[in-house]
């Protein structure tokens, strides 16, 4: 089962939108608009985004719950929308497991199996094997209300994989667990889907979800695509204040281009300047804004940019602070500060980045 025999399929959408009717006004909208994008086989992509962005509509036109009124959607190369969803070469987790509590974990694991009238020995071979990838060998003849959340969710995700999709589609999957176990299980998600090699597709709210299991993320915003790439390139080069703050926590400090000149811009502030390794290159003038993380600044007696301190706060493994740059807050995580100087509400001290960790748009 580990070494799978099928090969995981790609996963294209054609410029694939939805309309829907607002139910107060009457009038139409897009719930998804000209969304364009390709799945490479095996990887694991995450569309990602605030509530109403239009994630969980793409997913659900890439199942065939729903039908895009616009574009067509490609699997392993072969046109889908005029498949219904037992057709198609996918499987979903659901967010509320959709177990049968009238049956116990086998025979929940075997459903799939059964209607596609698999031979018996074949059944209890695979499941099997199922059983083992996610850790449940020994529960097969345990009820589904005897097991606890993360154990249901395992089981989904057995009855999903058994059946041995193409592309295997996650709707919010770990959102009904307590955080502890959601970090366990998005763990074993992605362990599970590199061992298989399986295509996957993951829908979620959560940032550092996305950010900890995929080989690409998609963030949408109001039904389009906002950005696509890495959880690196996504982190490090947001393409606007959106994407930069969704993606964990943000500083942003606005100026204008002073010079430009061997990949570094520099930017006047109201308080001094600060140097940012850039790409293109900015004119004399240019609004624009430094994109800085909290971890990557610098707090000490000298530096870049005068601040004083607003809030000090010893968390364990970093301290933070809330400092005043100009008429700008700016959040610091200070990591490790055992040895380190701490600064007090009410000090003036600076604050100092490395041009390589900044980010300007």
């Amino acid at each position: 089962m580990a070494n799978r025999a099928k090969e995981p399929k790609g996963v294209k959408l054609d410029h694939i939108s939805k309309i829907y009717q607002d139910p107060k006004t009457g009038k139409e909208f897009y719930a998804v608009h000209d969304v364009a994008l390709d799945i490479a086989p095996g990887s694991f992509v995450t569309l990602l985004g605030p509530s109403g962005c239009g994630k969980t509509t793409t997913l659900r036109m890439i199942a065939g719950f729903e039908s895009p009124d616009e574009g067509e959607i490609y699997l392993g190369g072969e046109p889908i929308n005029a498949l219904t969803p037992n057709k198609r070469d996918t499987a979903m987790v659901f967010q509320s497991y959709a177990l049968f509590p009238h049956y116990n974990v086998f025979d929940n694991v075997a459903y799939g199996l059964r209607l596609r009238k698999a031979p018996k020995d074949e059944i209890k071979q695979r499941v099997t094997d199922i059983l083992a990838l996610v850790e449940l060998s020994g529960m097969e003849q345990r009820m589904t209300n005897q097991l606890s959340g993360g154990q249901q969710q395992r089981v989904a995700l057995a009855r999903a994989l058994v059946v041995e999709p193409g592309v295997l589609l996650f709707d919010e999957p770990l959102s009904n667990l307590d955080a502890k176990l959601r970090v366990q299980m998005r763990t074993e998600i992605r362990r599970i889907q590199q061992t298989l090699g399986i295509t996957a597709i993951y829908v979620t709210h959560d940032q550092s979800e996305a950010m900890s299991i995929s080989d690409q993320i998609i963030l949408m915003k109001g039904g389009v695509i906002a950005q696509m790439g890495s959880p690196t390139e996504i982190y490090y080069h947001p393409v606007s204040e959106f994407v930069a703050d969704f993606i964990g926590e943000c500083n942003f400090l606005k100026g204008r281009a002073a010079s430009c000149a061997n990949g570094q811009t520099v930017v006047e502030l109201p308080t001094g300047t600060a140097a940012v390794n850039t790409e293109k290159a900015y004119a004399y003038g240019t609004d624009c804004e430094i994109v800085v993380r909290p971890e990557a600044i610098q707090i000490s007696d000298t530096g870049m940019l005068p601040c004083k301190v607003e809030l000090s706060c010893f968390m364990g493994s970093y301290q933070n602070y809330h400092v005043r740059v100009g008429d700008t807050l700016v959040k610091i995580t200070d990591n490790c500060p055992v040895n380190k100087k701490i600064y007090q509400v009410g000090d003036q001290c600076f604050i100092s980045f490395d041009p390589a960790c900044a980010h300007l748009l």
